[in-house]
């Protein structure tokens, strides 16, 4: 028996050989899409803006603030949306591993069974010859081998692999993301405690002249107006102040879930500090550049790939399936001249071994349909990719105009800062000499506070704008390189639950197994 299970094996070994030499792959091969993208920003002859020089990837440091550069570093360590993701990236490795093991027999399975089978007299074409009650057993192994005739499980690797690689770029788009709101965040923190600052100081003011106009009122100099109005404008200065205190905690538990941890009091970590300065001169490199530095565009490329990926996988089925079956093993029982334990004898071996094929001829258009239907989802990825790319240009420039405009807005409001200090000085000395009347006074300080309060604002909005450039720029997601996606301590409870098999600590893929879209070679290693 063994020898006709050699033969078999000689017959069927070189024909699989020359079918797997003959396969195809159906489907188109991916492309980068084209973009329409221009080769300068419309910010360009900027003097503060140097598009020669490539963008910093650690941009926060440009600001020279130690508490943003240790909230930032913090944030990678503990933000959990960012730990989602980089699960998300051993999620995808996983399901890589999957369909690479597709390409080899689906099915390997070792079989047994025992069976007591008792005949009923009752039935059909029953005989008195037959044994009516008997035991049976069998033990064997049954393969079955579906062949990649048409590519169908190479283009499935191509869009796992794909799909792994957008998990990665969604992973750095969460980084630059993450980035850019903790140093948002720590921003609006920086403006409203000198909000806060500018309010205080304006309460001192103006308690000065509600008091000068109490002691006029007093003395018979003036009438009740004036500390009346003095009085409101006062109430209304030291309303802004727990409104400006609610924005701030507000800001500070934001800051918190971005660290990673639940609302706290961040006092001890932020100290007392200033709105950061932006550096004289901002590299923002070419448009050009954003193709290779945006995670997001490398996201939206990485899904065309997938998708274009899944035309292939749906063309497939328009033709037939090859497979080559297999069954070998002992089987016996208690009936005639054979007993339960001649299961392992030469007598009960059998053996089955051959191709097959299936064709689903009569699919009424289902499956040609399902091939439309995956090459409209990736002329839609395609276009999502082109959308992308538009938008991440908008978003530069949208950056670039505010930070511009803040930066001249901020100039001129200090000097109107300036101007207002002194209005009110003097209105304050020709009111208490009686050269003017109070209403000077009080317009001189509602002035002082609006503008005070518009400077502060602008200052801020200098660097919130520059934030956004940076974000839009796609930095700050390259302090992840050569460090693993998930937390050691995360990934010792994995360990400690399943067999990861060396995924779990992010070790870069195996040569044979690019995250780009590509080509996939005939086979890939199994259980990679």
């Amino acid at each position: 028996m063994n020898r006709l299970v050699y033969g078999a094996l000689r017959t069927t070994l070189p024909a699989l050989l020359f079918s797997l030499s003959a396969c195809t792959t159906l489907g188109p091969d991916f492309e980068t899409p084209e973009t329409d993208i221009e080769t300068q920003w419309l910010e360009r002859d900027n003097q503060t803006l140097q598009t020669d020089e490539a963008v910093n990837s650690e941009w926060w440091k440009l600001f020279n603030d130690p508490v943003l550069d240790a909230l930032v570093q913090q944030a990678y360590q503990q933000n959990l949306s960012l730990q989602i993701a980089g699960l998300r990236i051993l999620e995808a490795r996983a399901q890589l591993g999957i369909a690479i093991g597709n390409q080899y027999p689906q099915l390997q399975e070792a079989a047994g069974s025992l069976s007591r089978v008792d005949l009923s007299e009752n039935a059909p074409n029953y005989s008195t010859a037959a044994n009516e009650d008997y035991w049976t057993a069998n033990a064997g192994f049954n393969a079955s081998w579906e062949l990649d005739f048409w590519g169908q499980f190479r283009r499935g690797v191509e869009s796992a692999s794909a799909n792994l690689g957008t998990q990665i770029a969604s992973y750095d788009n969460a980084l630059v993301l993450l980035t850019a709101d903790v140093a948002s965040v720590y921003i609006q923190i920086r403006t409203l405690e000198e909000q806060l600052t500018v309010a205080r100081s304006n309460i001192e003011t103006q308690e000065k002249g509600y008091q000068l106009a109490e002691i006029k009122f007093r003395a018979g100099d003036t009438s009740g107006l004036d500390p009346a109005q003095a009085l409101t404008q006062l109430r209304n200065t030291q309303a802004q102040v727990p409104t400006l205190q609610g924005q701030l905690r507000q800001a500070l538990h934001a800051l918190s879930i971005l660290l990673g941890m639940p609302p706290r009091d961040l006092g001890a970590l932020l100290g007392e500090g200033n709105i950061p300065n932006a550096p004289k001169e901002i590299a923002i490199g070419a448009p050009a550049e954003l193709l290779r530095r945006r995670p997001d565009i490398r996201q939206a490329e990485l899904q065309a790939a997938a998708q274009n990926a899944q035309v292939g996988i749906a063309e497939t089925a328009l033709y037939p399936r090859f497979s080559l079956l297999g069954s070998i093993g002992y089987t016996t029982s208690d009936t005639n001249q054979s007993d339960m334990s001649d299961i392992f004898k030469t007598d009960s071996f059998g053996y089955s071994f051959g191709p097959s094929f299936s064709w689903p001829i009569l699919n009424y258009g289902r499956l040609r349909n399902n091939v439309r239907t995956q090459d409209a989802r990736l002329e839609e990825s395609i276009i999502n990719y082109q959308n992308t790319v538009l938008e991440a240009a908008r978003e530069v420039e949208d950056g670039l105009a505010g930070f511009i405009g803040a930066k001249s807005a901020a100039g001129y409001l200090g000097d109107s800062v300036k101007s207002a200090q002194h209005a009110v000085d003097l209105s304050m000395i020709q009111y208490r000499e009686g050269a003017t009347d109070f209403q000077r006074v009080l317009d001189s300080q509602q002035s002082l506070l609006a503008q005070q309060d518009q400077y502060t604002a602008a200052k801020g909005n200098i660097v919130l704008n520059l934030v956004s450039t940076y974000k839009a720029l796609g930095g700050g997601w390259q302090i992840r390189e050569g460090k693993e996606y998930v937390l050691e301590a995360r990934q010792q409870k994995m360990r400690e639950r399943t067999d990861w098999s060396g995924l779990l600590p992010g070790e870069p893929l195996p040569e044979d197994l690019p995250a780009a879209p590509g080509k996939q070679p005939l086979f890939n290693k199994p259980d990679w």
